[in-house]
């Protein structure tokens, strides 16, 4: 049964972002996931715990990884849609954040929004955990690099390529990528690349680590060497009226397989899900021999009940 002491810059704080956690504070989740996989026997280091889990999103793996994860860790999931609470109706973040407070021991929000999780912080007397914004979602991070680990071991030195809309996703993956010393590429259009401030900083970090992150325009060129090739969907939620000029400028970034072909002879293929077949990814690809998308959506559960571990352990 696996045990293990809080990181010091995890116990009691909140997770908006990798950013400004140390490296060694995620590869110890990483490690700890790692082992929660393997054993079926999970402690009870959430027992009388209660997690506020608020979705102002629809979300299915998300939801479902955080709610088992909880409860097997003996913890009790309080799911709130945002159009049932009173935050819903007008009440302000901050008065959610103080009420909510009050009820339970920590709060896991997915929304639009990433002004609205940092006031939610700001406010709250108890952790918050971004479960996904506009700009960030780190758990998906975390369940990228774990998945990779997994597949190649280390992973410092690792080429992993971004191809697509320089999303959340994207910044995730490279901050996390970072991290760890891997070498992260982003393949976007123009019009559609990652922020350049998260480009610059996740570089940094990554430099620090023998690692490296950069942007290019041509997919194949991203693509190259790489041994994880990751997308997402074209249209997110909120993009709709862009759908008809986004499935136009994304048409050459899809992952088929000639791009992975493209990709290092091992390469495996990630996507965040849900996938939508012969747009961002081909179901040859995402259903095929080189596909780890299955691994990486479970390893969503283990990952954040590694970290909840961490931050309520």
């Amino acid at each position: 049964m696996p045990q293990i002491a809080p990181h010091p810059a995890l116990a009691g704080r909140s997770v908006l972002s990798l950013m400004n956690h140390p490296a060694d504070a995620v590869r110890e989740v990483l490690d700890l996931a790692d082992q929660l996989k393997a054993d079926p026997e999970w402690p009870q280091a959430l027992a009388g715990r209660s997690i506020a889990l608020i979705f102002e999103q629809p979300s299915t793996r998300t939801r479902v990884s955080f709610e088992v994860g909880i409860a097997r860790l003996g913890g009790h999931p309080v799911v709130l849609a945002g159009r049932d609470m009173q935050l819903g109706r007008g009440e302000t973040i901050e008065d959610t954040a103080k009420v909510l407070s009050r009820f339970v021991d920590a709060i896991v929000i997915r929304t639009v929004d990433h002004a609205k999780v940092v006031a939610l912080a700001e406010h709250a007397d108890v952790p918050v955990i971004n479960a996904l914004t506009h700009d960030h979602h780190p758990c998906q991070g975390l369940a990228d690099v774990m998945t990779i680990r997994e597949r190649f071991g280390g992973p410092a030195g690792v080429r992993a390529a971004y191809v697509g809309d320089g999303n959340n996703c994207c910044h995730s993956l490279m901050v996390a990528g970072a991290l760890m010393g891997m070498e992260v590429v982003a393949g976007c259009p123009d019009g559609y690349l990652p922020d350049p401030d998260v480009v610059e900083r996740a570089d940094a970090i990554a430099r620090e680590r023998g690692g490296r992150v950069w942007v290019v325009t041509d997919p194949r060129e991203a693509v190259d060497g790489a041994k994880a090739v990751y997308t997402d969907v074209w249209v997110s939620m909120g993009d709709e009226d862009q759908e008809a000029e986004r499935l136009r400028v994304f048409a050459p970034y899809r992952v088929d397989e000639a791009l992975m072909d493209a990709a290092a002879p091992d390469a495996v293929a990630l996507h965040p899900l849900p996938a939508h077949d012969g747009l961002e990814i081909t179901r040859s690809v995402y259903h095929g021999p080189r596909s780890a998308v299955w691994d990486e959506a479970e390893n969503r559960l283990h990952v954040q009940a590694a970290l909840l571990m961490h931050i309520l352990g």
